[in-house]
């Protein structure tokens, strides 16, 4: 009967039990997330509204009237969050775009450029990351 109770509870409840068995107190248990090798969201905006591109923050190192209009973005995300640093260059060798935001400590990449640019960059990653990093790669959506 102790044994069915137990399957019922939580992961937190049992611990709890079992550590005020041994130390009369409560414990907290902190779960923490490890990195894999993934790319786990690959995505394409075909022709964002302008105001994407302003909250994003992404005009800001272009000219005053540097037009935006028909140019894609592409976000990806990756663990581990390194790997950020050698997808922006894997997209800037694969075609004529931008850099518009790049975090090596959560793994965040946004490249902007023509919709076919972005598009090959895009898919250059995932191929690279696939077949020559033996990452796990998510597939590639688009709007």
């Amino acid at each position: 009967m102790k044994q069915a109770t137990q399957q019922r509870m939580t992961r937190q409840q049992v611990l709890d039990s079992i550590f005020k068995q041994v130390h009369g107190q409560r414990t907290r248990v902190v779960q923490l997330s490890v990195p894999g090798r993934e790319i786990t969201l690959a995505h394409v905006i075909g022709k964002p509204d302008p105001s994407v591109y302003t909250n994003l923050c992404l005009e800001i190192g272009f000219h005053a009237d540097f037009d935006q209009e028909g140019r894609a973005i592409g976000i990806l995300q990756l663990s581990p969050a390194e790997s950020a640093v050698i997808a922006a260059d894997v997209a800037v060798k694969a075609g004529e775009v931008d850099v518009g935001f790049m975090d090596r400590f959560s793994g965040a990449l946004i490249i902007t450029g023509s919709r076919a640019e972005v598009d090959a960059a895009m898919e250059e990653n995932l191929r690279f990351f696939r077949d020559d990093l033996h990452f796990r790669v998510c597939t590639l959506s688009q709007q």
